[in-house]
């Protein structure tokens, strides 16, 4: 409050929710962007937590070793990310090489076809096992190996019945995501 009263036209904030639990830090996030929004000043918000970081910011910069990575909005950077550091920093990413091309696709764009179900067309389906299932309150992770060799994570969000997706364990599996989905990494 007191670094607002001189009218500042930048705030630097830095880690300023750092040692909060997560329940106080994500109820200050939303009093934080109230406060910016009534104040009409620009925050400049240091953070190492990258959920923290889309939730607070307008426009994103994620930086490596003191260079700039990539500037953008929080969705071009998690939905779009220029380099494969800022992939893997900002959410979970799988990276697969296809054909030469590396490129990524984000867990939740990843679909767990139903046995006998078929992917849309144009889709790409990959096949594999899952290792580990992990249920993490509103959604459950799943690792699979994949029969090429790689491991790739899918999220699925938990609308079944509870305990349903130990079932997928050990199991053959089959995954399957758009095209649009995919970005390819320099």
């Amino acid at each position: 409050a007191r670094a607002v009263v001189n009218e500042p036209e930048v705030l630097l904030l830095d880690e300023p929710l750092g040692a909060l639990d997560l329940k106080l830090r994500q109820e200050m996030q939303i009093e934080l962007k109230q406060i910016q929004k009534d104040v009409g000043i620009t925050f400049v918000y240091v953070t190492h937590d990258q959920e923290e970081a889309l939730t607070m910011s307008d426009r994103l910069a994620v930086l490596a070793n003191g260079q700039i990575e990539q500037i953008g909005s929080p969705v071009d950077v998690y939905e779009r990310p220029a380099t494969e550091f800022v992939a893997g920093f900002i959410g979970i990413s799988n990276v697969l090489t296809r054909d030469g091309v590396r490129f990524v696709v984000r867990p939740e764009k990843i679909r767990m076809l139903a046995e006998g179900e078929e992917a849309d067309p144009g889709m790409t389906v990959e096949l594999g096992r899952v290792e580990e299932v992990i249920y993490v309150g509103m959604n459950t992770r799943y690792v699979v190996h994949l029969d090429r060799g790689e491991q790739l994570v899918a999220v699925r969000q938990n609308m079944d019945a509870l305990g349903d997706a130990q079932k997928f364990e050990g199991r053959p599996v089959r995954l399957a995501w758009t095209p649009d989905h995919t970005f390819v990494l320099e």
